[in-house]
């Protein structure tokens, strides 16, 4: 079932939830992939019902960046969504989430400021604001997100606490290509040197592991390291490289026994910029 109006969204997941049907939505911009669809699955293990949420979110796309040009196959991502195991697929045009005099945003502290936030600035404002819209008209009881996008999880783990949302968050692992790379819907934007060159961003991420297996604690000179190997294979432009705490996301300097990091990047390949990481128990 498609709907597009978010008034019929709400009442169909208002009845849903009085027939004691269990709700799980996947919330996603579309052009959708293996990633993607890898959450859908999970999402109909956790519930009777599968709301896939298809929405290019204009309120979390910078001035210079690419919502214009963002790819976009509704036909294409139908037929995905329903063989992955949808229910209903939530499509609303822009004017209904944003319509004219719309004036209220959800900025979560503190976890934005870092990393994505620092180099996006008011793209976690947009994405918080458009989550817990998507919350209210889908009234789900699980949300499945992707590990992809870490930061964003973390977000929405801190907005789903800090405003009461009676939501399970469930993470998918990343799924990647046969070489490592993140799946993602901007990787159609590579051209096919940049996508051969691309594969150098896992490849830092497992020599950052393997750093930290053989026991170095010094943060910058794993840094320096996983720079130096992305600038010798590929034509990629560093925007950051960073090993943070995993649950507050604050960047560390030396590594501690027990700890759980999050070692992240973002690199741009032209005018496509593609992020990634690794959890690690050091």
């Amino acid at each position: 079932m498609v709907i597009r109006d978010i008034r019929e969204m709400q009442l169909t997941a208002e009845r849903i939830r009085q027939s004691g049907k269990r709700i799980a939505v996947v919330p996603t911009m579309g052009y959708l992939h293996e990633g993607h669809l890898s959450l859908i699955r999970i999402a109909k293990m956790k519930g009777d019902v599968v709301i896939t949420t298809l929405f290019v979110n204009p309120t979390q796309f910078g001035p210079h960046e690419d919502y214009e040009r963002y790819p976009r196959d509704f036909e294409r991502d139908l037929a995905l969504a329903s063989a992955a195991g949808t229910t209903h697929l939530f499509a609303p045009e822009a004017s209904q989430m944003y319509p004219t005099g719309y004036s209220t945003y959800i900025d979560v502290g503190g976890i934005t400021e870092v990393l994505e936030g620092k180099s996006r600035p008011g793209h976690f404002r947009g994405v918080a604001t458009v989550v817990a819209k998507l919350f209210n008209l889908t009234k789900p009881h699980v949300a499945v997100f992707g590990q992809k996008d870490a930061q964003q999880v973390a977000v929405i783990r801190r907005m789903i606490k800090d405003l009461n949302f009676n939501i399970e968050l469930v993470v998918g692992p990343i799924v990647r290509e046969a070489d490592g790379l993140a799946m993602s819907s901007r990787n159609t934007y590579l051209t096919p040197q940049q996508r051969k060159e691309a594969v150098v961003l896992f490849q830092s991420l497992k020599l950052a592991e393997a750093r930290v297996k053989e026991g170095v604690q010094e943060c910058r000179k794993i840094i320096d390291e996983m720079a130096s190997l992305i600038k010798a294979n590929s034509s990629g432009v560093i925007d950051y490289i960073s090993i943070a705490d995993n649950t507050s996301l604050q960047e560390l300097r030396h590594l501690q026994p027990g700890q759980s990091v999050l070692i992240s990047l973002a690199v741009k390949f032209g005018s496509t910029r593609l992020i990634d990481n690794l959890i690690i128990l050091v």
